[in-house]
């Protein structure tokens, strides 16, 4: 059975792998036997530790530098992963999030939330699927969040929320554009998760608040993402397309 979930011979790119959920999720696929390229921006300064532990797990890791806003950067990142070999699974998890009432918002950071958080993905869906569909063969995993299906309660970030329902919406069209020619895409929504983002000295009576409201009393760990991510991208979820699936400990049943 275990042979269902394993990456051995896979060939994986994520996008944001020099910090948080990204990160974590390169060190899962390779712990699941993937070979990973590691995108991060130009600035990162975690992605060498990313593909050092990496490569302590005896996998195979390469880096590249770029934004996922620039086609040309991601086409590139596509080229150095098939160093490694034929690029089959994708996790996209660049992203950023910011709070500001609707009514006083500037426009630049709307633009700016959607331009990484929505265009961002679909390029990087782009860039993978053009050498996968030739192939007929892929999975690609999109990291939305909750808040693209709930309103976070108290955080006004109304470009936040719906530039994660548009994640979600994009990967089922996507999962249907390409479901007939071998490539699955699908998106895992997490709920409040212990990232360097939320785990800030300021925020943590927000934390409090968070871990209050989760059914399961708790934020949720990076490494609580990979089994998740590992599952979408294995054959375990063969005929898993176009799902989102929520890892927010109940949330969303309140």
């Amino acid at each position: 059975m275990t042979e269902l979930f394993s990456l051995a011979g896979e060939v994986a790119l994520v996008t944001g792998a020099g910090s948080g959920i990204g990160q974590r999720l390169a060190v899962g696929l390779a712990e699941a036997g993937a070979d990973v390229a590691c995108f991060d921006l130009a600035s990162s300064t975690g992605l060498a530790e990313t593909v050092s532990r990496i490569a302590a797990l005896g996998r195979r890791a390469v880096a590249a530098r770029g934004d996922v806003t620039n086609g040309k950067d991601l086409a590139d990142a596509v080229e150095v992963a098939e160093r490694l070999g034929p690029l089959s699974v994708a996790l996209n998890c660049a992203g950023i999030a910011n709070a500001a009432p609707a009514e006083e918002m500037p426009r630049e950071q709307w633009q700016r939330m959607y331009d990484v958080n929505v265009t961002g993905v679909f390029l990087s869906c782009q860039a993978e699927a053009k050498v996968m569909l030739g192939r007929r063969r892929g999975a690609i995993v999109n990291i939305a969040s909750m808040s693209g299906v709930i309103v976070n309660r108290g955080i006004l970030q109304a470009h936040y929320n719906s530039a994660k329902a548009a994640v979600i919406h994009l990967s089922r069209s996507l999962a249907m554009e390409w479901s007939d020619r071998g490539v699955r895409v699908n998106s895992i929504s997490p709920g409040y998760t212990a990232t360097p983002m939320n785990i800030r000295p300021e925020v943590a009576d927000q934390v409090k608040q968070f871990a209050a409201d989760t059914p399961l009393g708790r934020m949720a760990t990076v490494d609580e993402l990979v089994g998740p991510a590992v599952f979408l991208a294995s054959r375990a979820a063969s005929f898993c397309t176009g799902i989102d699936l929520l890892v927010d400990g109940g949330f969303v049943c309140w």
